[in-house]
């Protein structure tokens, strides 16, 4: 599996932009410099997520939703998580520290 989401990605399995799979893996999306919990369809190259308002529903039971659109970044949940355990299984013999600092 590559580590770049694809362009555009939808929660709704109706849509045609759904693919189960790849949801499984979890999706993180940052928009206008947050994390975003709540979106339920995203395009990178148009630069807009879809969100629920609230518990609002359509006449069909589906979720009312709104377009927000501005910079949008998207990355794989669980390539964070081989990230983060590829560090905790360093050697147990490595005493090596790596001091990062931050210009400003």
């Amino acid at each position: 599996m590559t580590d770049t989401p694809p362009d555009r990605l939808a929660i709704n399995p109706s849509s045609p932009f759904h693919d189960a799979d790849l949801l499984a893996r979890g999706i993180g999306v940052r928009f206008k410099d947050s994390e975003r919990t709540d979106v339920d369809e995203y395009c990178i190259s148009e630069g807009w997520i879809r969100v629920s308002l609230g518990k609002k529903v359509d006449r069909k039971g589906n979720p009312l939703t709104i377009k927000l659109t501005g910079p949008i970044e998207v990355w794989y949940l669980d390539a964070d998580k081989a990230a983060d355990t590829s560090e905790a299984e360093s050697p147990a013999g490595d005493d090596t520290a790596v001091t990062v600092s931050k210009l400003e």
